[in-house]
């Protein structure tokens, strides 16, 4: 470690590196937000989303800690290497589970999300896609017993959502879930072809033909619509 933890409450604030500028521009909002209420912000020093949550902090006149994945005495990415800098002198902190000296890899960043997680009381994903890192960060911090938060509209997200996880389309969604009030959409009501799929295959009906027969549904509906419930049905449980 480098710099000084911090010991005010805390959130995770993560999502994907190729992201949009109003993905960036989120993050970097939440991130001021929370800084200006004294609220600790942590991130991976990633390109994209985790860049903007950590100058939010800053703008914020807050602290905050990046989770490297690579060893302590490598800036990465490069161009990072001022922003790490800025963050040690604004009483920030640098931290690696890795030895001085290693270089970063594909499976380094996916080893440090879980201390991510761990080092902050809410983990939000701003935005990301099914195959993003961010959303090993959201599991460890559900196995943990975190709150996970995510900002509806990437598909990473909307599978979070589906999933039970809290829902962020407001700053001060974040400081309501750090309280322990986390927002939740309500539950999604099926339309009728859903509903009559949904009954179809708890009557025992199963395969897509099968289930296509008894409803009268052509194929492409239902196929477009099992997913759909599948995700309902997860969020519901």
């Amino acid at each position: 470690m480098r710099g000084q933890l911090s010991d005010a409450p805390a959130v995770a604030i993560v999502g994907a590196r190729a992201a949009t500028r109003i993905g960036m521009d989120r993050a970097h909002t939440i991130a001021r937000h929370c800084a200006e209420r004294g609220v600790h912000v942590v991130s991976g020093g990633a390109l994209g989303i985790d860049g903007a949550a950590h100058r939010g902090a800053l703008a914020g006149r807050g602290a905050t800690t990046v989770v490297l994945g690579s060893g302590i005495d490598i800036a990465y990415p490069p161009r990072h290497a001022p922003l790490f800098a800025e963050i040690l002198a604004h009483d920030g902190a640098l931290v690696s589970l890795l030895p001085p000296g290693t270089a970063p890899r594909p499976h380094t960043f996916l080893h440090r999300n879980p201390l991510i997680a761990a080092l902050a009381d809410i983990t939000i994903v701003v935005e990301a896609s099914l195959a993003s890192g961010s959303l090993s960060t959201a599991a460890a911090a559900q196995k943990l017993g975190r709150i996970v938060v995510a900002w509806p509209g990437s598909r990473g997200c909307e599978r979070l959502l589906a999933r039970g996880a809290a829902v962020i389309e407001h700053p001060d969604d974040a400081i309501a879930a750090l309280s322990g009030t986390p927002r939740f959409r309500p539950a999604r009501k099926l339309d009728p072809s859903e509903q009559a799929i949904a009954d179809a295959i708890a009557a025992g009906h199963t395969g897509v033909d099968a289930i296509a027969l008894q409803t009268g549904l052509p194929v492409r509906t239902v196929l477009r619509a099992l997913p759909l419930l599948e995700e309902t049905e997860a969020r519901n449980s």
